[in-house]
């Protein structure tokens, strides 16, 4: 439960667990204390790893996973020491290699990280690097501005994630999708389905949608920042809600077409089941704090069930993150990610899906009324303060000044952005792509419709 991002779900069964044991375990403290990790819950995290140090002080996956604790929480002089610890454990383990370049990354000494990866690559020959060995050395490359390499070392990456895995882009499937979704959600069908009511007893969702590496993370720092918006990360509930609902229903027919059965009338509450359903959900996975008003949702691509996320809660905010497509397509190129079916195991495939994606938005909001704000990250980039009163008077919040210093939220952002949130606002993500218009020359054509749709240029 705690490595399928259902963390809370974990923490109950290792607790459990602790129960019927009834004494103290050192690899039963050292695994709570991960999932406590990836819940952001850091001190009570620490604690524990002390505890299962104190009983076995020899367990490598214990002291590594103490050090990339302390590394995510910013102490890195900490992560260090720990790391010293890990690799007297297990001399030349190239996890731990692995763990000090991206230290000495996130301390901005990027040659002796490039050196360390470099000295992996040295040392194992003709097994070279992994898929995430070679990601980091390409970010790392990046931002020393060695762009030609930086590129060269996602492809290797991303070649030798698909030699591995086998893993390609299920085109068929995710066109499949669109188009159903596409056939079902017109106007005429809307205007006469119902909608579900708002519930007043319980915090409302914040939808944070865009493509993954738009920008969501930064703005879910930005609005949880905030004494009445709690964070509820990526939650994969709009998900679950499609496979469930044919069940819910008593419907023969698949998601999205079973949402016709809503007009008979023994099922004319079923949106307020699936409503609820889905805040049941959000309080299990911990996304609603007290004193909060509101929680966040950014899960990648929920703005593909944008249909459904208008019939379940009609009057929820969503916020959805605009970025370059073409500085969207390098982002996900340059790390590594499973959402929408895969796409981002190549170059061309991101590019394909970011169209597909896009043009189901458009469909949603032509044909459905939306409560839709669509914001630039480079305009929050060029002006943070406007942008932000923007997107918390559109909630419904007071501007919080607070809500400007994103990077002293100490909550854990649990993505591949989660380094970047915990620095000031910067602007050297902003049209990234210039540095490498020659390697992504075979995108361009695919995203030139898109790029001027949202007024972009490529220069």
């Amino acid at each position: 439960m705690t490595e399928a991002q259902r963390p809370q779900v974990g923490e109950h069964h290792y607790r459990r667990v602790m129960e019927l044991i009834g004494e103290p375990n050192a690899i039963l403290y050292a695994n709570l204390a991960w999932n406590l990790k990836n819940q952001g819950r850091m001190a009570e995290a620490r604690q524990l790893y002390e505890q299962s140090v104190r009983l076995d002080p020899n367990i490598f996956q214990t002291i590594y996973g103490w050090a990339r604790m302390e590394e995510t929480d910013r102490n890195f002089a900490r992560a260090s020491e720990l790391l010293d610890a890990a690799e007297r454990i297990s001399p030349g383990n190239r996890t731990v290699q692995l763990a000090r370049a991206v230290l000495h990354g996130r301390s901005k000494d990027y040659a002796s990280a490039v050196a360390t990866l470099d000295e992996i690559e040295r040392r194992h020959g003709e097994g070279g690097l992994g898929p995430a060995e070679w990601t980091e050395k390409g970010q790392l490359l990046d931002k020393m501005g060695r762009y030609a390499e930086a590129f060269a070392a996602f492809e290797a990456g991303k070649r030798t994630l698909r030699e591995m895995s086998g893993q390609r882009y299920l085109a068929a499937e995710a066109q499949d999708m669109v188009a159903r979704l596409r056939g079902f959600f017109t106007a005429p069908r809307l205007n006469i389905l119902p909608r579900a009511g708002v519930r007043t007893d319980v915090p409302q969702p914040v939808f944070i949608v865009g493509f993954p590496r738009s920008g969501t993370t930064m703005v879910e720092q930005t609005l949880s920042a905030h004494p009445r918006i709690s964070a509820g990360d990526e939650l994969p509930t709009i998900h679950e809600l499609t496979a469930v609902i044919p069940c819910m229903l008593n419907s023969p027919l698949a998601y999205p077409e079973a949402l016709a059965d809503l007009w008979l009338g023994d099922q004319i509450e079923g949106l307020d089941n699936l409503r609820d359903y889905y805040l049941q959900r959000a309080r299990q996975l911990g996304a609603l704090r007290k004193g909060a008003s509101w929680f966040t949702d950014k899960m990648p691509l929920n703005e593909t069930h944008l249909g459904l996320i208008g019939l379940i809660f009609p009057q929820a905010p969503v916020i959805h993150l605009l970025r370059h497509p073409l500085d969207v397509v390098l982002s996900v190129f340059s790390n590594h990610l499973t959402h929408g079916f895969y796409c981002a195991n190549d170059l061309e495939t991101i590019a394909h899906h970011y169209v597909l994606v896009m043009g189901l938005v458009e469909h949603y909001r032509r044909e459905m009324s939306l409560r839709y704000l669509p914001i630039r990250y480079e305009d929050i980039v060029a002006d943070q303060e406007t942008h932000v009163r923007k997107m918390l008077s559109f909630v419904g919040a007071p501007f919080e000044r607070r809500c400007l210093n994103f990077h002293e939220n100490r909550r854990y952002a649990r993505t591949a952005s989660y380094a970047q949130v915990t620095e000031k606002l910067y602007d050297r993500s902003r049209y990234r792509y210039r540095a490498y218009l020659e390697q992504l020359k075979p995108v361009i054509p695919i995203l030139e419709p898109s790029i001027f749709a949202l007024g972009y240029t490529v220069d």
